[in-house]
């Protein structure tokens, strides 16, 4: 798995997650001290994601780190 594939993996999981827990982007942005568009190029797979921001969303979403790294 390259690089890429990995942000889109990681982008997946993040969404899937948020969305089982019924939160907009705009919500999650808001409780990671983030912006909306900020969490779109995550789930997107567009940008990759530091490991502060990491912590921070697996947090947000009541979930390990490891659960949102699927590879």
């Amino acid at each position: 798995m390259n690089t890429e594939e990995k942000r889109i993996a990681l982008g997946a999981a993040v969404r899937e997650r948020r969305l089982e827990q019924r939160l907009s982007q705009q919500t999650l942005a808001h409780m990671i001290g983030s912006s909306k568009s900020h969490i779109w190029r995550i789930e997107s797979g567009r940008v990759g994601v530091g490991i502060d921001d990491l912590a921070r969303i697996a947090e947000a979403l009541d979930i390990s780190v490891s659960k949102l790294l699927p590879f």
